[in-house]
């Protein structure tokens, strides 16, 4: 037993030193990773960035950490660590592959939670689809449409295409098109639009309501009439205000007309054919 433990014993006094080594490490890359974690996102915090990249980078952090912690403890026991490194690469390749289009998705997740185009709540229009956004995950952005659906869409196809928040601002602008008729006098049909659009209820007064002469058209003279809103009161007023305008137009006996067609009958061109027949 003596000569056994006189083999050993330089064995443990070799290793014995590393492992409690290997120990305090990782024990201490512990703290600090979690150290570092909070210190990331409470500085995310402050910047008031997404609260799912916050969480991610966080974690990341801390990970990160504690992996160079074990390959420093590796490389304290003569193990080679380069191989580590080419087999984390050669990984990471192989996965980014594979993954191509959900790293795409992710990489645009990450750019909408940074520089927010829009955020939950918001009302708008992206990849063809309108709806009020319900979340912003790291791969998909979810939004409901106005008649209750609900709709997924890569974060790719949301970051690559143009976005329009249309709840972004405060304040709309509410837009009606309405033809008179030719015979319509053009100050009169001015004067009661103006008058319908500032009847209606919840249109502000600055900016002042405006109505366009925007086009003398084939059968009608073509006007826009034009308020302000708030944006959650759009589409009541819209309802109102088309409404408004088409009381008033016939209240003032101007009509809106419909398309039509003028057809000329040239009675010589046409007696001269039943002659010839």
């Amino acid at each position: 037993m003596e000569e056994f433990f006189k083999d050993i014993a330089p064995l443990i006094t070799q290793y014995g030193v590393k492992v409690i080594g290997v120990i305090v490490v990782l024990i201490v890359a512990w703290i600090i990773a979690g150290w570092v974690s909070r210190l990331v996102r409470r500085g995310m915090d402050r910047a008031k960035i997404e609260v799912t990249l916050t969480k991610f980078v966080a974690k990341m952090t801390r990970w990160l950490i504690l992996l160079l912690a074990v390959l420093s403890c590796l490389a304290g026991f003569g193990v080679p660590v380069t191989g580590f490194a080419a087999v984390i690469g050669a990984s990471a390749l192989a996965v980014g592959l594979a993954f191509q289009g959900s790293l795409s998705n992710f990489a645009a997740g990450v750019m909408l939670l940074v520089f927010r185009p829009f955020k939950v709540g918001d009302v708008v229009t992206v990849a063809g689809q309108t709806g009020k956004i319900n979340e912003i995950g790291m791969f998909t952005t979810t939004m409901d449409t106005p008649d209750n659906r609900r709709l997924i869409l890569p974060n790719g196809a949301v970051f690559g295409a143009v976005i329009e928040n249309v709840s972004h601002h405060a304040t709309r602008r509410v837009d009606v098109a309405v033809g008179s008729e030719y015979a319509a006098d053009l100050d009169q049909t001015r004067q009661v639009l103006l008058k319908a659009a500032a009847a209606v209820e919840n249109v502000l007064a600055d900016p002042a309501p405006a109505v366009v002469l925007t086009e003398l058209g084939g059968s009608s003279i073509n006007w826009s009439v034009r308020v302000w809103v708030e944006a959650a009161n759009y589409w009541p007023v819209k309802d109102a205000l088309t409404r408004a305008v088409k009381v008033a137009l016939d209240g003032a006996g101007i009509g809106i007309p419909f398309p039509q067609m003028d057809v000329h009958f040239d009675a010589e061109a046409f007696a001269a054919r039943k002659v010839g027949a």
